[in-house]
């Protein structure tokens, strides 16, 4: 191997000169791209005081006994220091291992999971079927998409409040159902007939995001697909499941992920529909609003130790999510 070195200066032509410390580096990469970070400042402080500040803060709190008797607070003239304390993780303790953990905590975890389940499900299974059936050449299939995108376009504390209206007692679905000599059920006030319309609120709430999302990946499949797909002879079924699925992949994976989230934190619609009347239909984000506001004296602590015992929830779901995808992608391609 031959080695060139420079007669003037003695160095070694086209060798790696001595590695920059971190210092230079960022010196030099801030030299180089001043103008990106400039860009971005604006968007990193406004997270920073929104995301960042709250959410270190709010960590802080779960490790103290604060409420609303402890905290600082202004009454008048009158201005009354804090006076709650440290006590390490002792929230966390007392809501997942407490006296009352099953029912402050455990139970409203539970139907957490079987809300988020069930709507998901529902969610993705409609929205498929509708995006099928939009992906076919209707007449007014125009028409058609407008009128199943309305729900998802209207705000949803409207569409929360008509609900609550038809599914009060003089309501139009029970009207509906005792002109039918049908059973008229206490859709707002027994505890399964409040589960079953808070997911049948939701339900129509999320349909037309899922439906939207899967017809515009129905629409990047290649249609030449289909075509040799018949040709080999295969049913309806057949390309359904062996076309139409492995193409929808990429799509399902994020929408099923988004879908997961925000149900799991859907706030708007159980407060909406019920406020603080239906304990037990409460999932665990309102339920955490309860104890920091819907109650006295209001329990600022274990409420945001709930807000992070659901972020830590969600952050750990959601890699081993990640993972089974990355695991099982070739499968799933098939």
């Amino acid at each position: 191997m031959t080695v060139a070195i420079d007669r003037a200066t003695g160095k070694v032509r086209g060798g790696r000169g001595p590695r920059r410390g971190l210092g230079q580096r960022l010196k030099h990469g801030y030299q180089k791209h001043w103008y990106a970070y400039v860009m971005i400042a604006p968007v990193i402080v406004v997270l920073g005081v929104l995301v960042l500040y709250p959410l270190v803060y709010g960590l802080y709190l779960t490790l103290t006994d604060a409420n609303s008797l402890n905290t600082a607070r202004t009454i008048g003239v009158n201005h009354i220091d804090a006076t709650y304390k440290f006590i390490g993780l002792d929230n966390y303790q007392d809501i997942l291992f407490g006296p009352t953990s099953y029912d402050r905590f455990w139970s409203h975890f539970i139907w957490t999971i079987v809300w988020t389940a069930l709507c998901v499900a529902l969610h993705y299974t409609i929205g498929l079927g509708l995006a099928l059936l939009l992906n076919q050449k209707l007449r007014g299939r125009t028409l058609y998409r407008l009128i199943l995108i309305l729900p998802w376009a209207v705000p949803t504390f409207v569409t929360v409040f008509g609900w609550r209206f038809m599914l009060a007692d003089g309501g139009i679905i029970n009207l509906a159902l005792d002109a039918l000599h049908l059973p008229t059920p206490d859709w707002l006030e027994s505890t399964f007939w409040q589960r079953f319309a808070a997911i049948m609120v939701n339900t129509w709430c999320g349909v037309p995001f899922m439906m939207v999302s899967l017809l515009g990946g129905l629409q990047s499949i290649d249609a030449s697909l289909y075509e040799a797909a018949e040709m080999d002879g295969a049913s309806a079924w057949q390309q359904f499941r062996y076309v139409t699925l492995p193409g929808l992949r990429s799509v399902s994976s994020t929408v099923v992920l988004l879908g997961i989230i925000w149900t799991f934190n859907q706030f708007a619609v159980i407060f909406l529909l019920f406020g603080n009347t239906a304990p037990d239909a409460q999932i665990l984000v309102t339920w955490a609003y309860y104890l920091g506001f819907g109650q006295q004296p209001r329990d600022f602590a274990q409420s945001a130790a709930y807000g992070i015992l659901l972020l830590a929830i969600l952050i750990v779901f959601t890699s081993f999510y990640r993972r089974w995808l990355n695991r099982n992608e070739p499968q799933l391609a098939i």
